[in-house]
């Protein structure tokens, strides 16, 4: 539950911060950053050793880090064209991400009761975008694959937690992203730092609540819990984003935005439930 509340604060930070960076440059600064606070927290806390990855994981944590960095550009950039409230909606096809590639990779079950659910999900999708396409469409793809790049990253860490430490992993997870997202911002041209100090600030307070402490709370999650479980707590996340977008931001999703971001979040909740009750079963 802590890092869901705590992720949930991206929404407000990463908006305000790409009122004044472009995609590109916000994912650079965001990821370097919260790579550096992964680091200091490592060794202020004496745990340099821990570094030092075990052989077996070392491919699967490149894998997370490749995976991190392609995953920022994809969620910023779908964020700068979306309100921060409908793109919490829509990062509820996250656990059902999970789910799936859980089914295949970790021989996690999947059941026709997982039809309906599923269904109401995609209608809510539909809904919020007829009418809006032009408007709101690519940045519903941006963060639809965004939600896929960080599925990769559940699954991957899921299988490596026992011999990974949850800090250790947090660190590798955007020091990696970090060296894919850098030479993108910076070869393409779009590398613009000029921006004033309050977007900043923005930028580097968010790195350290979202990448950073909320993803050590989720990795320490998975020694105790299995991904559906997780999945559960995971699909309230809407329900802080709303009220801190609308205080900090005065940001609100639109009726069919929260017709279409009710039914998604519905039908998360409802599919995460069903998995929890299969493995209760």
């Amino acid at each position: 539950m802590s890092g869901v509340i705590i992720v949930s604060t991206n929404y407000v930070t990463a908006k305000y911060g790409l009122r004044g960076f472009n995609p590109e440059t916000f994912s650079l600064i965001w990821i370097s950053a919260a790579a550096f606070y992964s680091l200091i927290i490592i060794l202020l806390t004496g745990r340099r050793r821990q570094l030092v990855l075990p052989g077996n994981t070392i491919k699967r944590v490149i894998l997370m880090g490749l995976s991190s960095g392609i995953g920022m550009l994809l969620t910023w950039a779908g964020l700068a064209r979306l309100d921060p409230s409908f793109a919490a909606f829509l990062w509820r096809f996250l656990p059902l991400l999970v789910i799936a590639l859980s089914f295949i990779f970790l021989g996690e079950r999947l059941s026709v009761r997982d039809v309906t659910p599923v269904a109401i999900m995609v209608l809510g999708g539909l809904l919020s975008a007829i009418g809006r396409w032009d408007n709101v469409g690519i940045g519903m793809l941006l963060t639809l694959l965004g939600c896929g790049s960080v599925a990769i990253q559940m699954i991957l860490a899921k299988t490596i937690i026992k011999d990974v430490p949850s800090s250790t992993l947090a660190f590798y997870r955007v020091g990696i992203g970090a060296l894919i997202v850098a030479p993108w911002t910076l070869f393409s041209g779009k590398a613009n730092f000029n921006v004033p100090l309050t977007y900043w600030g923005s930028t580097l307070l968010g790195a350290l609540l979202g990448p950073c402490i909320s993803m050590l709370f989720f990795f320490r999650s998975y020694r105790y819990w299995d991904l559906s479980s997780t999945s559960i707590v995971m699909t309230m996340e809407p329900l802080f984003v709303l009220p801190l977008t609308y205080f900090f931001l005065n940001a609100f999703p639109n009726q069919q935005e929260l017709l279409g971001g009710g039914l998604i979040l519905a039908g998360a909740f409802w599919l995460a439930l069903v998995h929890y009750n299969g493995k209760r079963n």
